[in-house]
């Protein structure tokens, strides 16, 4: 079994995993995502944990370009064809093996991936060829939280969630999300 104190890098597919993976076309050429709060607040806290963040999809989004800026992801990949090889490349140039990296996808595009770094997920609602390759199956459905349980069991098995709460709970600290 991977070792969560090894992750330094979370990939991340969008549709599917941060969205329900429905399109909404809002006339020609507009186009609506819906994304949890909740997966905002992960993203940060990930962050604030020495995890870096990066989002690989095929589809190219305005709405998904705003939500990573907002959020402060800089890995932002749109228009992948071979998200293997754009993993790859993002874990080279940050230092990282994928020995260190968690994948989470949905559906078939992600199965490259996801058989080649050390922890795979899936939401609950992933394409069933995807779930079983998951070492990691998610309770929530993409759209519905799934980064966030990712985010948190990750932090968890590494001993960090209850500092993070505790830190929340003493500073009321709160984030931009």
């Amino acid at each position: 079994m991977a070792n969560a104190a090894n992750i330094r890098l979370i990939v991340s597919d969008v549709d599917g995993v941060w969205t329900d993976g429905r399109i909404i076309y809002a006339g020609e050429k507009n186009e609506v995502k819906e994304f949890h709060v909740r997966d905002g607040l992960a993203v940060k806290l990930a962050q604030k944990s020495g995890i870096t963040v990066a989002l690989i999809t095929s589809r190219r989004s305005p709405a998904l370009e705003r939500r990573a800026r907002e959020l402060g992801i800089t890995e932002l990949h749109q228009g992948a064809a071979n998200k293997l090889a754009e993993t790859q490349q993002v874990a080279e140039r940050l230092g990282v093996t994928l020995a260190e990296v968690l994948y989470v996808g949905d559906d078939l595009p992600d199965l490259a991936p996801m058989t080649r770094v050390a922890i795979a997920a899936a939401p609950a609602d992933a394409a069933p060829e995807v779930l079983r390759v998951a070492s990691w199956k998610l309770a929530s459905l993409g759209g519905r939280g799934a980064f966030r349980e990712l985010v948190e069991r990750l932090l968890r098995e590494r001993g960090q969630w209850d500092a993070i709460v505790e830190q929340m709970t003493i500073a009321g600290e709160g984030q931009s999300i």
